[in-house]
């Protein structure tokens, strides 16, 4: 089975010094990163929601994928190096091997927010007045194929 790296080895690698954004919450950039070495943070709203260092880590794909700005923040914690994919739709439109590992990528986190809400709502499920929105947002992840309204903004309670 081919690796990410390898599969990304002629694609240029860019160098980003600690505290360099590769992508900006609510900007549109089209590019794809897959991470080489180093330690990047997510941010939303300014709120580290996790940190990353495994070489082959992909980031920008939800918003390549929806043609959609960036939902959240990726600095550099540390020194870093990305493999830094420009035309994100077609690289991912001619590696199908690449673009089924992100497919997996992206149920597995599916999977798990969907399992994380389902709990939340069991377990507070006497508290009804605060977990609407929980109820509602497993409802949509359950149910819904295709997004047919605008993903939230900065101004709803709750991060999708």
């Amino acid at each position: 089975m081919t690796s990410i790296l390898d599969l990304c080895a002629a694609v240029p690698i860019r160098s980003f010094a600690p505290e360099a954004v590769l992508l900006a919450e609510g900007k549109k950039s089209g590019l794809l990163y897959v991470l080489v070495e180093g330690q990047v943070e997510i941010l939303k709203r300014h709120f580290q929601i996790n940190t990353v260092s495994d070489p082959g880590a992909i980031f920008g794909e939800i918003s390549v994928l929806l043609d959609i700005p960036h939902m959240a923040t990726v600095r550099a914690i540390t020194p870093c190096r990305a493999h830094i994919i420009e035309d994100a739709q077609a690289f991912l439109r001619s590696h199908n091997e690449l673009t089924l590992d992100l497919a997996k990528l992206l149920a597995q986190r599916l999977v798990g927010i969907t399992s994380y809400l389902a709990e939340v709502k069991s377990e507070y499920e006497d508290q009804k007045d605060h977990l609407d929105m929980v109820h509602l947002i497993v409802e949509t992840m359950s149910h819904e194929q295709r997004r047919k309204r605008p993903l939230p903004d900065d101004d709803d309670d709750f991060d999708a």
